[in-house]
Parts: C-alpha cells; sequence; structure tokens
C-alpha cells in the first residue's frame, strides 16, 4: 500500500524565472527578486515563480510569469529553460512537495517594478562577482550564490537565514543559472539579449565581466572582439556618442541560423 500511495502522489509543478536586464547607467546587468507575500517563507526574497496550469506548455508558463508580473509581452527567443529541480529534500521548511522548471529570462530593458500578486515588494538587484562568488545587491540587502560544489551537497548542508539566503533553495537555482550562462559565452551568449537589439562592444564586455569574475578593464577590447566576432555583426556606429573619442562601433546578437559555430556545439 505504502508504494502505491508513493506512486499515485501528484506534486505540484511550479515554474521558477531567473529574470535578468541591464542598467545602462550603471553599466550593470540585474536580477528581478520579489519579496514574499505568503507562507512558507513569507518575508523571505525569491525569483519570481507561478504554478504550471493545466492548458498550458512551461515555455508558455515562463512567459506568461514575465507579462503578469512586469507587464511585457516577449518572444520566446528571450527565455531558455534552465534546468529542473526535483531533489526531495527541497520540500524542506513547510512546503509541499513541488517539482521547479527553472527558466531564464532576458528582457531587452529595464522596466520599472510594481509588487504584483504574491509579493510586498519587487526590486532589481545588481549583479557582480565578489571575492570569488556571485553576488546580487539592492542597497542594504545582499545575496550570495550557493558555494556549493554539487546539488548532492548544497541539500545535505543547506542553511537558511532570510537575511543572506534567497527563499527554499534557490541560492542554488542562482548559481545554476550563473554557470549555465558563463558556460555559454563563447558560443551562444543569449544574456546579450539584456542590451537590446544593438549594443557596442563596452557593453557586451560590461555583460560579460561578472560571470567571467572579472572586471571589465581587464577583458581586451581587442582580443574580445577577435573571439568573439563570430557571434556578432557590426551594423554601424552610434549616433549618440557616450564616451570621450570616437563614435563607438555597433552590434547586434547573430540569430542562431547564421552562427555556423553554433551548429556543431
Amino acid at each position: 500500500m505504502s508504494e502505491q500511495t508513493e506512486l499515485l502522489e501528484r506534486p505540484y509543478i511550479n515554474i521558477v524565472n531567473v529574470i535578468w536586464s541591464f542598467d545602462r547607467e550603471t553599466s550593470q546587468v540585474n536580477m528581478l527578486l520579489v519579496k514574499r507575500a505568503n507562507e512558507p517563507e513569507k518575508g523571505a526574497w525569491a525569483m519570481p515563480e507561478t504554478y504550471l496550469r493545466t492548458e498550458e506548455s512551461a515555455d508558455a508558463a515562463a512567459l506568461r510569469l514575465v507579462r503578469e508580473k512586469i507587464g511585457l509581452n516577449l518572444s520566446a527567443i528571450h527565455t531558455e529553460q534552465l534546468a529542473t529541480f526535483t531533489n526531495p529534500m527541497r520540500s524542506g521548511r513547510g512546503r509541499d512537495r513541488i517539482l521547479s522548471l527553472a527558466y531564464m529570462t532576458f528582457l531587452p530593458e529595464m522596466p520599472p517594478l510594481k509588487a504584483g500578486y504574491g509579493a510586498t515588494d519587487a526590486r532589481w538587484f545588481a549583479f557582480s562577482a565578489e571575492a570569488g562568488h556571485y553576488v546580487v545587491r539592492n542597497g542594504a540587502l545582499h545575496f550570495k550564490a550557493s558555494e556549493a560544489t554539487s546539488q548532492a551537497k548544497y541539500y545535505e548542508n543547506a542553511e537558511y537565514d532570510p537575511k543572506t539566503h534567497l527563499a527554499f533553495d534557490y541560492d542554488w537555482i542562482f548559481k545554476v543559472a550563473c554557470e549555465r550562462i558563463r558556460n555559454k559565452l563563447n558560443y551562444r551568449p543569449n544574456v546579450l539579449l539584456v542590451l537590446g537589439s544593438t549594443f557596442t562592444m563596452r557593453e557586451a564586455r560590461c555583460v560579460y565581466a561578472p560571470f567571467l569574475m572579472k572586471k571589465v578593464d581587464a577583458i581586451d577590447n581587442s582580443n574580445f572582439r577577435k573571439t568573439h566576432m563570430h557571434l556578432l555583426k557590426e551594423i554601424g556606429t552610434e549616433t549618440v556618442q557616450k564616451r570621450p573619442g570616437r563614435p563607438a562601433k555597433i552590434y547586434a546578437l547573430k540569430p542562431v541560423e547564421d552562427d555556423e559555430s553554433c551548429k556543431t556545439k
């Protein structure tokens, strides 16, 4: 009977969305976090989430989440599935058994935020690398990605303090998201979509730098251009000059089908 009960268990399925943007005033990548209005973990900061509806796919739910929480209608090119999180130990701290399908969304703009249903606050947190760790900050609030080297070690040793940790196992999802982006920087840097349709080479380096745990000026511009031009196409020069000197060249991210190097990955 116990075996049959386990087979009949129907866990909830939710969509967790790691939403990225770029602040052109500070030249920093940002992550969206919301403050939970309800238990479990009321008052904790978390990534936006929603339950999967019976009539929709997970991809559609991820885009719906952006539409409902931020008010943007995005095409599927701006979102990608990150991973599925099913470890039984993630159901602790008063939460029912939930399987999470995590997505990443790269917003082409950084809209103002307003807390919606299920949240008392919503803010952009500046993303950086500090002392070898990925961190997001907004004023006195700051949260680090997990330092665990594997999923098993994370769940075995998970600690929780709402002042320094994100809700549930989102510290781990944060780490997985950063590593996914870092691993794709040299062949499919979808994270550059946060820059909009066009950008300068320096802006691209500003996006790359924190994921590589480097300062932007430590990434040589000429070498960066040489090693990444197969991913970009030059489309002109700046019409409004932002820095002293010659107007910067403007680039766009090549579509996947235009990049021959991506076809063998």
